[in-house]
């Protein structure tokens, strides 16, 4: 019976890692039931075949019965396909072999003893998922963004190490010696080799996140240039027209001396219709922000693109008002380079944004409407070196717990983002 709780223990603890590494596509509540509902599944069948068949039988037909099945499963639930969920699944059963290995070694050495095996067994299972939940996870979720190849070959070595101690090893760790040290050395040289996985990792995101704050930085740097800029202009403006002040004054006396008050009030209305052009427009109160939506709605007026904003945000967001800048200027860099494609009577730029009771951003424009999107529901870029853009807008989103979805209706392409 020790071999079937081990099995049963074994395929719990697997599934619910797989669980925590997955990224899902459907909501968090029928995730986690489809999940419990397959693992009482695969718990039952384990131990009808064990009682059956037996431990050995069991072993060898596990594959079948538990992973291929899974793996399936997961790939149905999954934003990521292909060998990065077999990755994930391949990552899951090397730690449940190192818990089953270590469990069954110390529970060889203690001769024995159920006792050591259970407290094994718990210690190692409650070091294993807190590991994954504070270290791995965020950082296994990031790399599955930015790094785009490498993953067959990561795959092929961790699949060599499943057959090598399932199928090539025999025995069970714990009862036989030869695979209480062999097993037990094997899988130690994949943690090693998991090591080094984790060590790329981290040097992933160490580089995407040294390129995500240079984008940043110089996003911010650019846009508070654009709105110096701006703030330039408008002086300059008004400093002409103070210039010209006393000379307008002068021909306004000279008009009402005349007695001709409509040339007077249509001389004044043309001057202040003059400083209203001059005026500096501002969009929002935070200033970072204020300044990418000067900049890009500038630069989609000086394209033909009409603009319609309706924007109320308060000083206090509940993210890094730096990150939702680099957002929002990707996004809009992508409504004016589709608006750009299409004549200049059909150019148009609709931005919603409220911050209270929750920050939800809904842009819409123009667009040719042959939009591609993947199994994520993500917008595809067909020209290479493009799509970054959504790539860093899905990074903030999986950062701040947002949900995002994009959409084309017709000639209208939009994004609705809501924290």
């Amino acid at each position: 019976m020790v071999e079937l709780f081990s099995m049963e223990y074994m395929t719990a603890l697997g599934l619910t890692m797989v669980l925590l590494f997955l990224d899902s596509r459907y909501s968090r509540r029928r995730t986690v039931l489809t999940v419990c509902c397959w693992t009482v599944v695969v718990l039952m069948v384990v131990a009808a075949i064990y009682f059956a068949a037996g431990i050995d039988t069991l072993l060898n037909i596990y594959s079948l019965i538990a992973h291929i099945p899974s793996l399936l499963l997961f790939l149905t639930l999954s934003r990521f396909r292909g060998w990065r969920m077999i990755f994930q699944l391949l990552s899951t059963i090397l730690f449940c072999a190192f818990i089953q290995h270590a469990a069954g070694l110390a529970f060889y050495v203690s001769g024995g003893s159920y006792w050591v095996l259970m407290l094994s067994y718990a210690v190692l299972s409650a070091a294993v998922i807190l590991f994954l939940l504070r270290f791995l996870r965020p950082l296994f979720l990031q790399t599955l963004l930015e790094l785009q190849r490498g993953w067959w070959l990561m795959c092929l070595i961790m699949a060599a190490y499943y057959v090598i101690v399932i199928y090539l090893i025999p025995g069970y760790v714990g009862y036989e010696r030869s695979s209480t040290i062999l097993k037990p050395a094997v899988t130690l040289l994949m943690v090693g080799f998991y090591t080094i996985l984790i060590f790329l990792f981290t040097s992933v995101k160490k580089e995407a996140d040294a390129r995500h704050n240079a984008q940043l930085f110089a996003m911010e740097l650019s846009a508070l240039k654009s709105r110096m800029d701006a703030v330039r202009t408008a002086e300059g403006s008004i400093r002409t027209e103070r210039h010209d002040l006393r000379h307008r004054l002068q021909t306004v006396a000279e008009l009402v001396t005349r007695g001709d008050r409509d040339e007077a009030l249509a001389f004044l209305n043309a001057a202040q219709d003059r400083l209203d052009e001059s005026k500096e427009v501002r969009w929002c109160r935070p200033p970072v922000l204020d300044a990418v939506f000067s900049s890009y709605f500038s630069q989609a007026q000086r394209q033909g693109i009409r603009v319609e904003a309706e924007i109320a945000l308060t000083d206090g967001l509940p993210v890094d008002e730096g990150e939702f800048a680099v957002v929002l200027a990707n996004a809009l860099e992508n409504a004016v380079n589709a608006n750009l494609e299409l004549p200049p009577e059909e150019r148009e730029i609709r931005c919603r944004i409220v911050s209270s009771p929750s920050l939800m951003l809904e842009l819409v424009n123009a667009c040719g409407g042959d939009v591609i999107f993947d199994d994520r529901g993500l917008p595809v870029s067909r020209r290479e070196g493009h799509g970054l853009g959504v790539q860093s807008i899905q990074t903030f989103c999986q950062k701040y717990g947002a949900v995002c979805e994009f959409d084309l209706s017709g000639d209208r392409f939009s994004l609705r983002l809501i924290i």
